[in-house]
């Protein structure tokens, strides 16, 4: 699983993340800056577009997590609530026990990041503005359900947004407080540990 990188110290290269699995996170970014940005700036065209995308990236990344690479896996990063009391409990505690892929509190944030844009996606399918704007599915929820999944859809923005939010600042607080970089290995698709965390 491990290398070992004579450059590196008394650590180990371990390749963690696969390449589809980085070309779908940073494409999800850009999905859903690109979502924002069109959606404030009423370009519903191309906010159905980068929609759309993140539905398809969405799904591609639920089939992934059955068939993909070994830490793509959901099998292998998503745990029990008592997982992420314990990792929660060692972190805090200065014990913060390395993970080679996605730690316990992060399979949370996969889950919850996945869940929320899929469903948000999939509302925007039957969305409205009451002027032009029609959803791909609005004929199937007509007029009355399609504005009460346009208002879900306008809420559960917030929710997300909150959701991006903490994620950012909980990767900046990884790489400043426990020395945890985990932005290069997603880029790279390879971890430093040492040995004995491999």
């Amino acid at each position: 699983m491990g290398e070992y990188d004579p450059k590196g110290g008394d650590t180990v290269r371990v390749r963690v993340w696969d390449r589809p699995t980085r070309l779908f996170h940073w494409a999800l970014v850009l999905c859903l800056a690109g979502s924002w940005i069109t959606a404030e700036q009423g370009m519903l065209e191309w906010h159905e577009r980068f929609g759309l995308t993140a539905l398809a990236l969405i799904v591609f990344r639920l089939i992934w997590g059955l068939v993909g690479g070994e830490f793509a896996r959901f099998s292998s990063f998503v745990r029990g609530p008592g997982a992420v009391v314990r990792y929660v409990r060692e972190t805090v505690a200065g014990r913060h026990p390395e993970h080679v892929g996605h730690n316990p509190l992060g399979a949370l944030a996969v889950v919850a990041l996945l869940l929320l844009v899929g469903t948000q996606a999939t509302l925007g399918l039957f969305a409205n503005d009451d002027i032009l704007y029609e959803g791909p599915l609005y004929h199937l929820a007509g007029y009355v359900l399609s504005g009460s999944l346009t208002g879900l859809h306008h809420q559960l923005f917030d929710i997300l947004l909150i959701v991006v939010v903490v994620h950012v600042v909980t990767v900046i607080a990884y790489m400043l407080f426990l020395r945890d970089d985990l932005i290069l290995p997603m880029i790279t698709g390879v971890k430093q540990m040492a040995p004995e965390d491999v």
